[in-house]
């Protein structure tokens, strides 16, 4: 810049790359980066500052993809939605929810450029989610918005997401209704007992297999003979959540019942062991009819493991039938009641 021309610019030279603005005082940053110029406001008054946010602009400058040019928020959402089209209908239709609401709530508008959003702005949209529904509905959003953020600075857009230090909020802790042995029993025996529906044996044999086997229900629809390994005792399966296969051995208590499952008739390996995938209803309608709490499937498999607790099993053993790969860590979570009580039964045993 000319001698003359910067003693009129309102912009103030006073170290390469940082001017100053005279009517405010704010400090600007000045850099060429592949083949532009670029300019931008340091955000701050103290010189020592400026400086020190020059070099971050800087670095920001190296690692952003220039040609990118000015990508605005609702562009960010459609390419973010593009990269989940392969997974579940529901996920997908969950995190359209999300960016629809992001495009339609977001603090300035959807037309912002990704550059320009700050942290607050993440705040400023979440709360706004937080006064509409639950911590659930809350978390799911961050869940979204940081992943959203996350494919930003990937592409190399933005040099740090403005979502990186959001975190979710801790839910309540669910009640989550166990029945007793007695009552899972009672259940089995009086779906069995509604001769007049077609489906209440498999039904009763679905009831059944998911108490004694502990295994849920994605697991047990998908089971088949060539899973079971009578020799060595076990079924092979896998979490349908993680797709981790593990082994559950065939417990005393359910060999029984696979046997009888089995019959006489010859099982390809590919033929399931349980006909129907489902037994939600046959299970509402027994606990209506007993007067128990409206157990779901997956109250089945907790009653297998708080019985295993309760037995004395070890937890890693228990986690292994379960298919965790932590260890226990979630069975000591989840059923922390229960292992006090095995704690407390345990030390009695320390006598001399």
């Amino acid at each position: 810049m000319p001698a003359a021309q910067e003693e009129t610019s309102p912009f103030e030279k006073v170290a390469e790359c940082l001017y100053r603005y005279r009517p405010s005082g704010i400090y600007y940053g000045r850099i060429e980066s592949g083949g532009k110029e670029i300019r931008r406001s340091l955000k701050t008054k103290d010189r020592k500052t400026a400086k020190s946010n020059l070099d971050d602009l800087r670095k920001e400058l190296g690692v952003l993809d220039l040609r990118a040019g000015k990508i605005a928020l609702t562009e960010l959402c459609d390419r973010f939605l593009k990269t989940v089209q392969h997974q579940k209908p529901s996920t997908i239709e969950g995190k359209r929810l999300v960016i629809d609401r992001m495009k339609k709530l977001w603090p300035g508008g959807a037309s912002t450029q990704l550059r320009d959003i700050r942290p607050s702005a993440v705040q400023e949209f979440l709360s706004e989610v937080g006064n509409k529904g639950g911590k659930s509905l809350y978390n799911h959003h961050v869940f979204v918005v940081r992943a959203a953020f996350a494919l930003a600075v990937s592409d190399r857009l933005l040099s740090r997401s403005p979502a990186a230090d959001v975190k979710q909020v801790p839910r309540d802790k669910p009640i989550r209704r166990t029945p007793t042995v007695e009552e899972f029993q009672a259940i089995v025996a009086d779906v069995r007992a509604q001769v007049y529906n077609a489906d209440c044996a498999d039904s009763a044999d679905f009831i059944e297999f998911l108490g004694l086997a502990g295994l849920g229900q994605a697991e047990a629809s998908s089971l088949t003979w060539g899973d079971v390994d009578w020799k060595r005792g076990q079924m092979t399966t896998f979490r349908h959540k993680t797709s981790q296969g593990f082994i559950v051995p065939i417990y005393p208590q359910l060999r029984p019942l696979l046997e009888r499952l089995r019959g006489g008739e010859p099982r390809g390996p590919k033929d399931r062991v349980l006909k129907i995938s489902d037994a939600k209803k046959a299970l509402a309608g027994a606990c209506a009819r007993l007067k128990l709490p409206a157990y779901s499937q997956r109250a089945l498999r907790r009653m297998f493991i708080t019985r295993a607790l309760e037995k004395g099993v070890d937890v890693k053993v228990i986690a292994e039938w379960q298919g965790h790969t932590d260890g226990g860590k979630l069975i000591l979570d989840t059923y922390s009641h229960v292992s006090r009580q095995h704690a407390r039964k345990m030390a009695g045993l320390m006598t001399d």
